[in-house]
């Protein structure tokens, strides 16, 4: 799981001095579901998220491993979100099955889990988000000499549970739709350009949308 493991869930109102929603895998970065490479894959991404998120950066790594039909994926992340709010460290991760694709056949789509996690420490407890992803990835990989074009779509069902400790100790349950979406330029050698999109609807409450956008590199290191 991005991540989109990312996306993770809303925090409860005040916490970070808003009422925003962490969308994305791990926190700040996208839920990715671009396909399963074969071997092993490591990549670094930058997120900026939108105002509904909460702003700031996020930077993320990501290590991935395919074989044949099945891929899993780790992602730890660190988001800084604007104003007064703690960085938030989170850990992701994802699994993966190809129902349609192969080696010659550009077009793949891929059935994704995910589950993300983190921790923030408020002055009477904590609160533990859990992030849940569920969704399919149609990509298409266009070939060219020098370099490949994939683009990719992920819709998804996006469940959320936050739980605090101490206080009221109240448990709370969303599930939204969410959609995340971008392209990779593959170079010769292994070095990949990625750029990712995420949002998810009403994660944030009516007329709230959290989204981030990054933009990152991966690079393969294995068979």
């Amino acid at each position: 799981m991005k991540p989109s493991l990312r996306l993770v869930g809303p925090l409860l109102a005040g916490m970070l001095g808003s009422a925003s929603a962490l969308a994305a895998q791990a926190a700040g970065i996208p839920v990715r579901n671009a396909g399963i490479g074969t071997g092993i894959s490591v990549a670094a991404d930058v997120g900026v998220p939108n105002g509904a998120m909460g702003k700031g950066v996020a930077l993320g790594a990501t290590g991935t491993a395919g074989l044949g039909p099945v891929g899993v994926s780790a992602t730890v992340a660190r988001w800084d979100p604007s104003g007064a709010g703690a960085a938030i460290t989170s850990v992701a991760g994802t699994g993966n099955l190809k129902i349609l694709g192969g080696p010659l056949i550009p077009l793949s789509v891929t059935l994704q889990g995910g589950l993300g996690r983190y921790r923030l420490t408020t002055g009477g407890g904590h609160i533990t988000t859990l992030h849940f992803p569920a969704g399919v990835g149609v990509a298409l990989t266009i070939p060219n000499p020098a370099f490949s074009i994939k683009p990719w779509l992920a819709p998804r069902l996006d469940v959320v549970r936050t739980t605090e400790s101490g206080g009221t100790g109240q448990t709370h349950t969303d599930a939204n739709f969410g959609i995340s979406g971008g392209v990779d330029v593959g170079f010769l050698g292994g070095l990949t350009i990625r750029a990712m999109y995420d949002r998810v609807q009403g994660g944030g409450g009516p007329g709230v949308h959290p989204s981030v956008l990054s933009l990152g590199l991966g690079f393969k290191v294995g068979t």
